[in-house]
């Protein structure tokens, strides 16, 4: 065997696109399983591309080659060629049989990619994670999304060890062999790409339905979990029914295989995995009972089941041509996702809910040094493209191509794409041809955001003139600093906007030009730098409401005055812009407390939600979003140079001087109404009296902590669920040290054996502000329940830490940084992904006031230098130290 010469990892361009010069028809996998070393046989039907003349080159790392043969010949060393990473091999032509048989090693596979164990060596299972690049650390394959074959697949184990047997596709056979072992088979009809390969070996128990599709299959749906988890899928198994009945009315898209089994396992580095047929997921997004599990995490639950199912169609039979259009099944399932969420909850919680992350999440990454786009132009390591960007961005511009389309539009844009593209490997310039071309519009424009980093910002400015009786509104779009190249030509922006009188009431919208309004609220679409709107008959100055359900992600840049904010947060029935309103003049009102300034926000503020709150016919849900301000990491980007300890302060003064404004005894005469009616129901009315209560007990703590206090440790004691225990913990955690520390040792002992409700122990301590969070941090690493081995676990406490803790993190001293580096480079010797991850809490260090921003670069400065840095974690902080 000659070895080929060893390459820096390349940089893969969108550009140097060629299609693959080898095709796999068909592949047959035949695995001997075993924890320590498994073996795997895989027999490939070639196919060549008569345009190209390439050798046949394979992808494989981590593999030990145990004999390789062509067309039924054993080759010897001369005619095949490896390097740890590619397998080169002589002689191939058309139709050639390539046949494998390799050995890896699943229990020390610390990185969770490709053929791993979960848990314990004596009772965890091997399950495999092939997506983007895992399938070539379990055989020799051309690992690119673009090569879709069919799978048979056949699985060989000891049934004492590993009863249950599973891999993606229809069961076709099963029997016993010699040994106490025994054997199944699967096979799915169905081309595929290699990452959505998958198998799962273990101890398993499982719940069972039987489905009948909207076209008549009857479909078998199993969750698979350890014997102490099983119990905790029943909400998951009713969740993944809903979402195949939601699938089928609103897509029109049914199921295609004769069994659906979806696996929880707590070691996972993703949340979830649509492999065809045999979904993989990370434990807390299965698992929930009331006791363990909070109403957020319940909609969770039923949101990546949803997720995960819809990717069938989206991703699975319609997959991608290269990773370059990731935000093409990504984007558009979490936009597909997103809708089922709020068609099974509240439309406008499930839109506040979603921008706020987007703001959270993704705004400061498109603003700092690991900004990129929706379709990158390049990368390195694909698995740091798994971003906020990709996902929820990605989102957001297919739900303004539904927007612009309409309903009955979008779906036969849909129809069509599926119908067009099914089995094949598909690019968003594929996806926005069958959107238009099905409503006779061109689309294409849309591609610039796609290609476009940054977030645009959008400009308004009204002027009334009450001889005319006319408003004009005037709308301008500038790009970002960091948006690229294709910045130079201007967006197509949907506005969705409504003019509100002073009394309240929405006005007719009737441009100037038109015979008659077009009602109270209208789409327009600004495709220009700047662009004037005249509307007729507005007899006194209106009011803007502008954006309306965030029509696209852009910010914002309207002068409103305090007073015209506080009319929209009274009156607009748009429930985000109604909050949207709200998250502004709460802005307006952290820069008066900052500022000392004689601006009247803080006032109108205060004063807008002292009537809210009075009002007994406001939904409890929206009335807690509406009294909470932005959070840290939002008012952030309000800074210049940010210092996260005096954001911190403010915003805790912000709330006080809300929570005085409405008063310590009505809020907990509301507390106490709402306390008397507590339960664990999952319907609306009793999630959003959940919500409404634990945000009045955060009020009340900020204005008269001495009586939220015993009202929080009697609602720790006496909490029939989780969502009022864990509310109650937080504000016990933060307030108090002696209460606060015997409620954390009893939830501790309460939920010894609940790795997931640990997690939430480690994260409220995670989030506790100020100097005392690093030190609380280092003790809970030493807690016999921490380790650096389990994604979850590490992204409970240090990952809460470091991106949701801005003024622990961010300590003058600079300790947290050199802390997390340290750790950043423990983590990435087991788990490069995951390290990579976390890495990514120093994206914005350049806008730290200058004695933190100098010490943030030192830390980094001084990890970039290590030698041997994995390609994941390297690519991270070297974008983050040098853009």
């Amino acid at each position: 065997m000659h070895a080929l010469p060893q390459q820096a990892s390349p940089v893969i361009r969108l550009r140097d696109y060629q299609p693959p010069a080898w095709r796999v028809e068909s592949i047959e996998l035949e695995v001997e399983l075993d924890i320590d070393a498994s073996e795997i046989v895989a027999r490939l039907q070639l196919r060549r591309d008569p345009a190209q003349s390439l050798p046949l080159r394979l992808d494989g790392e981590n593999l030990q080659l145990l004999s390789i043969a062509l067309d039924g010949r054993a080759l010897d060393a001369e005619a095949y060629r490896y390097d740890g990473c590619v397998l080169e091999i002589d002689g191939a032509r058309d139709g050639s049989m390539l046949e494998t048989r390799v050995r890896v090693r699943p229990a020390a596979n610390t990185a969770l990619e490709g053929l791993y164990l979960s848990g314990p060596r004596e009772s965890g299972f091997l399950l495999t994670q092939c997506e983007a690049e895992g399938f070539r650390h379990i055989t020799f394959f051309p690992d690119r999304p673009d090569v879709l074959s069919t799978y048979t697949v056949t699985l060989r184990a000891d049934r004492a060890r590993f009863p249950v047997l599973l891999a993606g596709g229809n069961p076709t056979g099963a029997g016993e062999l010699e040994g106490g072992r025994h054997w199944a088979r699967f096979v799915d009809p169905h081309p595929k790409p290699s990452y959505l390969f998958a198998l799962v070996a273990g101890r398993l128990e499982h719940l069972a339905r039987d489905y009948r599709t909207a076209d008549g299959r009857a479909v078998q749906l199993k969750i698979w979990a350890e014997a102490d988890a099983i119990g905790r899928c029943g909400y998951a198994l009713d969740a993944l029914e809903r979402a195949m009945r939601w699938d089928e009315q609103r897509y029109g898209r049914n199921y295609d295989l004769d069994v659906f089994h979806v696996v929880a396992t707590h070691d996972f580095n993703m949340g979830a995995m649509e492999n065809k047929g045999l979904n993989i997921f990370n434990a807390k997004y299965l698992l929930a009972d009331p006791d363990s599990t909070t109403d957020d995490e319940y909609r969770h639950v039923e949101a990546v089941v949803a997720h995960e199912y819809f990717h069938n169609w989206s991703g699975n039979r319609v997959t991608c041509r290269d990773w370059f259009q990731l935000s093409l099944k990504e984007g558009l399932t979490v936009f597909r996702e997103q809708s089922f969420s709020a068609d099974m909850n509240s439309a406008p919680l499930k839109r506040i809910e979603d921008v706020a992350l987007l703001r959270r999440a993704q705004f400061p990454e498109d603003a700092g040094p690991l900004a990129h786009p929706v379709r990158p132009a390049q990368y390195s390591e694909i698995n740091n493209f798994y971003t906020a960007t990709v996902y929820e961005k990605g989102a957001e511009l297919v739900r303004m191509l539904a927007g612009r389309l309409g309903a009955d539009g979008f779906r036969r844009g849909m129809d069509l794409y599926f119908e067009r593209n099914d089995g094949r490997a598909a690019t968003l310039e594929d996806f926005l041809g069958a959107l238009g071309e099905a409503n006779g519009t061109d689309l294409l424009p849309y591609l610039a955001w796609y290609g476009q980093s940054g977030t645009p910002r959008l400009r308004a400015q009204g002027h009334h003139d009450a001889a005319r009786r006319e408003y004009t509104l005037k709308l301008g779009q500038h790009a970002p600093g960091n948006a690229g190249p294709s910045a130079r030509t201007p967006l197509p922006i949907p506005v969705k906007l409504a003019l509100f009188a002073s009394d309240g009431r929405m006005l007719p919208l009737q441009l100037a030009g038109e015979a008659t309004d077009a009602g109270s609220e209208r789409v327009v679409v600004l495709e220009q730098a700047e662009q004037a709107l005249v509307f007729t008959g507005v007899e006194a100055p209106p009011v803007p409401s502008l954006l309306r359900g965030f029509s696209a992600p852009v910010i914002l840049e309207c002068d409103y005055t305090p007073a015209e904010l506080a009319l929209l947060l009274a009156h607009d029935p748009d429930g985000f812009n109604r909050w949207e309103a709200g998250q502004l003049l709460a802005a307006r009102a952290y820069e008066n407390l900052r500022d000392g300034s004689t601006d009247t926000s803080l006032q109108a503020w205060c004063g807008a939600l002292a009537r809210l709150f009075a009002d007994d016919g406001m939904d409890d849900a929206l009335l807690a979003d509406l009294l909470t301000p932005p959070g840290e990491i939002e008012l952030a980007e309000r800074e210049g140079a940010v210092d996260p300890g005096r954001i911190h302060q403010l915003r805790q003064a912000l709330q006080r001087t809300l929570a005085e404004r409405l008063g310590a005894d009505a809020l907990e005469q509301r507390y106490r109404t709402l306390a008397a009616r507590r339960s664990i129901a999952l319907d609306a009315a009793s999630q959003a009296s959940r919500r409404l209560s634990r945000r009045l007990l955060e009020l009340l703590e900020a204005c008269a902590s001495e009586r939220a206090l015993p009202l929080a440790a009697a609602q720790y004691r006496d909490a029939p669920g989780m969502t009022d225990r864990l509310a109650a913990l937080a504000v016990l955690a933060r307030g108090q040290a002696d209460e606060g520390e015997r409620a954390l040792a009893d939830y501790r002992q309460r939920y010894a054996g609940n790795a997931l409700a640990l997690d939430k122990w480690f994260a409220v301590q995670a989030q506790l502000p100020g100097l005392a969070a690093l030190p609380r941090v280092m003790r809970l690493e030493k807690d016999a329940a921490f380790t650096l081995h389990n994604p979850n676990r590490v992204q409970s406490l240090l990952g809460t830490f470091v991106r949701a803790n801005p003024s622990g993190f961010h300590r003058a001293d600079g300790a947290a940084y050199r802390f997390l580096t340290e750790r950043l480079g423990e983590l990435d010797a087991l788990n490069p992904q995951v390290a990579a991850r976390l890495a990514t809490a120093f994206n914005g260090w350049q806008r730290l006031e200058p004695g933190r921003r100098a010490l943030a670069q030192a830390a980094i400065a001084e990890l970039a230098g290590r030698a041997g840095l994995s390609r994941n974690l390297g690519e991270i902080i070297g974008n983050v130290l040098n853009h």
